[in-house]
């Protein structure tokens, strides 16, 4: 319990640096929203709304500290501003409508592909210098070492419009209703199969070989042999004893790994046109859009340090060391 108080406290640090981070970056760049609102219409918009929108965007001449405690107070009520990408829907509502996209397709297809390679990675070191171990890593490595974008486009030709196995684009069919309905869900889940697999497949090796090595170095271990010299059964020694501490740090690495998933759903989105966090990331960066910048890298920060305090929870259940 001690150990898991620790840290809480030290995530709590660390979401306070990320907030004051969060906070303080957009305002020490050069410029504010409604100015670069006014530069885009180039001298067709009165000048003397530019007062109107620092008040519509939020943006105050009050010192630095009283921002910050403003914008603390605002947080805390859920306030995360206006999007002027998106003007004038606030950035709550922008998240809201994009992150279970994201969420859905690249979390769901990076936890199987976590799951299969570490899977994998123990059976390959079980029987390791079998036919099994000789074919898997080489051909799973070549598909990993292939460009995303590459990979992504390739099965997109041969799947989708070649063999018309599944949608070109989109994340479901424009002719359904959206909600929680059979047809939508069935079109949904259609249009997702092909950019998980993809993403399955450029990512299963890393996860596969370090699990792999890591298994290698376990079997060794004076444990594992006294568990096979009391002579109990292949499977409980295999995942029992080495695979239950041999992934540990495949865990850490999917911990961290889940702080990529808006980047890897940014080519995911572009190429299989999918709806998603990641392209309202690249909207929000090519408008400087602050107050969204701002919201999606808060929320990222949430996953990341929440990720990474289960993370710490599974190890205190794995490892008696820990505990």
């Amino acid at each position: 319990m001690r150990h898991i108080l620790r840290r809480f406290g030290f995530y709590v640090v660390a979401l306070w640096a990320s907030i004051t981070i969060n906070f303080l970056i957009p305002r020490l760049a050069p410029g504010d929203p409604a100015s670069l609102l006014l530069a885009r219409f180039q001298g067709r918009l009165n000048p003397q709304a530019l007062h109107a929108l620092q008040l519509q965007f939020g943006v105050t001449n009050d010192p630095i500290w009283v921002q910050y405690f403003q914008y603390l107070e605002k947080l805390f009520h859920g306030d995360l501003g206006i999007s002027f990408t998106y003007f004038p829907t606030p950035v709550g509502t922008v998240i809201a409508q994009e992150i279970p996209w994201t969420l859905t397709l690249i979390g769901v297809s990076v936890l199987i592909s976590f799951a299969l390679g570490s899977l994998l990675g123990a059976l390959l070191a079980w029987k390791r210098g079998s036919f099994f171990d000789t074919v898997v890593p080489p051909l799973l490595t070549f598909f990993s070492a292939v460009p995303y974008f590459w990979l992504a486009l390739i099965a997109l030709y041969v799947l989708g419009y070649t063999l018309n196995w599944f949608p070109l684009n989109g994340g479901y069919d424009t002719g359904v209703s959206i909600g929680i309905n059979t047809e939508f869900i069935m079109s949904a889940v259609q249009h997702a199969l092909l950019p998980s697999f993809t993403i399955v497949l450029a990512s299963i090796a890393g996860w596969m070989l370090g699990m792999r090595n890591s298994m290698i170095t376990t079997l060794t271990e004076d444990y594992v042999l006294l568990a096979q010299a009391k002579g109990l059964s292949e499977r409980r020694v295999v995942f029992a004893y080495a695979a239950r501490n041999a992934i540990l740090p495949n865990i850490t690495a999917f911990a961290l790994s889940l702080g990529f998933v808006v980047a890897g759903s940014l080519l995911t989105e572009v190429v299989f046109s999918y709806p998603g966090i990641g392209y309202a990331l690249l909207q929000a960066a090519q408008n400087s859009d602050y107050p969204l910048l701002q919201g999606i890298f808060l929320f990222l920060a949430l996953g990341v340090l929440g990720a990474n305090f289960i993370a710490d929870l599974v190890y205190v259940a794995l490892d008696p060391r820990v505990r």
